[in-house]
């Protein structure tokens, strides 16, 4: 049924990304809205941490708002505007990479620090970052190679939608432009 409802849900979202009428601001919506309501669903529910729900879904709505105003900047390229739904899933991407990379979460034994290296696994969220910690306080980096793409795509993601932000704010009318289809535009001067 799951398989079912995500081959439904990404036909919708070609057909939406196909069809010319539908303005970008709905179709960046409906592209970036589900992933982010399961995330805040699963910290709401299942992890019972209804304040970082919270800190998700306004960051999201942050988000969305820096990445319309770049939808609407007048002078970037398309290619650099594209770019942004390319660096924002690999960087979440890479951060999971990272903050899993010690499996803390497999039975004791199992993880790579105590198979491989004889240690105890350690990761942090923010700045996202793994490694194996020894009994004589030396430790060992997990992943270096997700962080450094990490890194690279944050930085890229977060100088792109800053530029989006900006814009939004300069000229509040981008945001609206960006939810109206270019079809129902009237042209001045014309009866």
């Amino acid at each position: 049924m799951i398989a079912l409802l995500t081959l439904i849900g990404c036909a919708l979202a070609v057909y939406l990304f196909a069809r010319p009428r539908t303005a970008s601001g709905f179709k960046v919506v409906l592209l970036t809205a589900p992933p982010v309501a399961g995330v805040v669903w699963l910290l709401e529910e299942v992890f019972e941490r209804w304040f970082t729900a919270v800190a998700v879904a306004a960051a999201y709505l942050v988000v969305l708002i820096a990445l319309i105003g770049l939808l609407g900047h007048p002078r970037l390229p398309t290619w650099s505007k594209v770019t942004v739904f390319v660096t924002v899933p690999v960087t979440a991407l890479a951060w999971l990479l990272v903050v899993t990379a010690d499996d803390t979460i497999k039975d004791p034994g199992e993880d790579p620090c105590s198979m491989y290296y004889g240690g105890v696994g350690v990761s942090r969220a923010f700045p996202p970052q793994a490694y194996c910690r020894y009994e004589d306080g030396s430790t060992h980096d997990l992943a270096t190679g997700a962080q450094f793409v990490f890194w690279v795509c944050f930085a890229i993601s977060l100088a792109l939608l800053s530029m989006g932000l900006w814009q939004a704010v300069r000229d509040p009318r981008t945001l609206v432009r960006q939810f109206r289809s270019g079809l129902t535009q009237s042209t001045r001067g014309t009866p």
